[in-house]
């Protein structure tokens, strides 16, 4: 009988904090931080393994925690991803299938549907303080305000970006996108501390249209540079419910477009010499340092030990637009390949988890949910995808936590069971197969669909199993 169940032996040096579990006190309930990079790809972090742009405070995450090779996303773009990581369950399942943009963000009808509840949610419900800092992209309208689905504080917008500076842009270097350069023609051109391109064949998006920061409800000017903004109100949040049980969700803008770098940060990055690419290191440092901050905070007021911490990006990056780099993996943003939806994924709780790299038990977002509320003494209910992952990263006999994952944004699908993968990336061709052994490689190199027809058989069959679960898409 055909098995494509593939049972790997964990693949990790674990070194225990401290006193064994027996020995050491109860722990009160932890605070959870969960620290979303936008549009960060898979080979940026120099735990990863990027020697160009040193990021040592995301990196001291993994030094203190876990670092999981096989760390998932439920989709391959911002707003779906974000709603899978907020509810613990497929987005798929409730018709959040696609990513809105613009305009779009305003329409009735479009955002995280209020029949979802999101896990911050239930623990306000359990007596934590909750609040989400920077970017929402879960509905633009009044019912799918933040602080109506379970936050108590809101800093941020609700679009998918926004300029990380308000005009005229000073302290800043921005390169814009353009369908054809000021005064005509085409290539790269520099006017100042802009710099126009027109590498893709579109105009910078009008991100800030409509699209305010908010404290609260209540527009603000915002003069600092966005990443040290969010960071700013996440370090005061922590300070002033520094004695109570919180939950903070800090959701960076930073990398995402537009590429907008603070010049001091760009002076950290001389050698690198083509301006785009030293744009996105400068951006990337700018935000490492925000998550310094917030460790320091937490290490200042003696939370780190009993914080449940996770960082992870929301998506692979758009080499092309960013010069986010995926390697080793294939594709990117928007594909349901690799290197769209594996994304470096870091947790640290060091009065509970172990240290080490993961390399063998895949995980994805959906378990941030289900491992905040089970930290906290809740249950899970039963209608999240998610599981508790402190189990199996406790206990090295715990097998994987998951053995099946599924992936759909309208013809593009995927589904890996055990290490085995099938996937179709195109946008159009409803039979364009391919499968992949990701024991054998990440970098979907090697279709196997001829060789291993059986299989492809076999997953295809998991894969609409998954298919009729879903809801009919929304949008």
């Amino acid at each position: 009988m055909f098995r494509v169940v593939r049972f790997v032996a964990l693949s990790v040096s674990l070194i225990l904090p401290g006193a064994p579990a027996a020995e050491r006190p109860a722990q009160a309930q932890p605070n959870i931080v969960v620290i979303v990079a936008d549009d960060l790809g898979y080979g940026e972090l120099s735990c990863q393994g990027n020697p160009q742009i040193p990021t040592p405070s995301i990196d001291s995450i993994a030094a203190r925690g876990i670092r999981f090779t096989n760390g998932y996303v439920t989709a391959p773009n911002c707003s779906p991803s974000r709603a899978g990581l907020l509810t613990g369950r497929y987005q798929t399942r409730f018709g959040h299938e696609f990513n809105p943009i613009g305009a779009r963000n305003e329409e009735p009808g479009v955002g995280l549907p209020l029949s979802e509840r999101t896990f911050p949610e239930l623990l306000r419900d359990a007596g934590y303080v909750t609040a989400l800092v920077g970017k929402w992209h879960l509905g633009g309208t009044a019912p799918y305000h933040p602080q109506r689905r379970g936050f108590d504080y809101f800093f941020g917008f609700l679009h998918e970006g926004h300029f990380y500076k308000p005009p005229p842009w000073e302290g800043v270097t921005t390169m814009l996108r353009r369908k054809a350069l000021p005064g005509g023609g085409r290539g790269r051109a520099r006017f100042g501390p802009v710099i126009y391109s027109t590498h893709m064949p579109h105009n910078e998006p009008p991100y800030d249209a409509d699209n305010p920061i908010l404290r609260g409800g209540q527009p603000v000017e915002e003069p600092e540079y966005l990443t040290d903004a969010f960071t700013r109100e996440a370090v005061a949040f922590i300070e002033r419910h520094r004695d109570q049980p919180f939950c903070l969700v800090v959701t960076y803008n930073a990398v995402h477009s537009p590429l907008q770098a603070q010049d001091a940060y760009l002076a950290r990055f001389p050698s690198i010499e083509d301006i785009h690419r030293r744009i996105f290191a400068a951006m990337l440092a700018n935000l490492d340092d925000g998550v310094g901050r917030i460790l320091s905070v937490l290490r200042e007021y003696g939370l780190e030990e009993n914080t449940l911490l996770f960082f992870l990006s929301d998506n692979g990056g758009p080499t092309r637009e960013l010069t986010s780099s995926n390697r080793p993996l294939r594709g990117g943003k928007g594909d349901v390949y690799e290197g769209g939806i594996r994304v470096p994924f870091l947790v640290q709780w060091p009065a509970r988890l172990p240290r080490g790299v993961v390399e063998h038990r895949p995980v994805i977002s959906l378990d941030i949910a289900a491992t905040a509320l089970k930290a906290a003494g809740l249950e899970v209910p039963a209608s999240m995808d998610g599981v508790d992952l402190t189990p199996y990263l406790t206990s090295p006999a715990s097998g994987r936590p998951h053995e099946e994952f599924f992936w759909r944004q309208g013809n593009r699908t995927a589904v890996r069971v055990g290490d085995y993968k099938l996937v179709r990336n195109s946008r159009t061709d409803p039979d364009a197969w391919e499968l992949y052994d990701l024991s054998g490689g990440i970098s979907e190199s090697r279709d196997l669909l001829k060789e291993k027809p059986d299989t492809a058989r076999a997953l295809r069959k998991v894969l609409e199993r998954f298919d009729g679960e879903m809801a009919e898409r929304a949008f």
